[in-house]
């Protein structure tokens, strides 16, 4: 699985609240922090996009 954060990032943190070894804060929005989400991770990402408040993590 890939995981991107589109630029309708608000910051909000919940990504990073949720699964902090996949997602971390940046300068002006989250950050994906690996190329390729890790299977036992795949759970917690789909979580994540799922709560987002923008929709703005796609999962490829």
């Amino acid at each position: 699985m890939k995981v991107r954060i589109e630029d309708t990032c608000t910051s909000c943190g919940l990504c990073v609240d949720t699964c902090p070894d996949v997602f971390e804060m940046g300068d002006d929005m989250a950050q994906v922090q690996v190329d390729e989400v890790p299977a036992e991770f795949e759970d917690v990402v789909q979580q994540a996009a799922d709560e987002c408040p923008v929709e703005a993590i796609i999962i490829e």
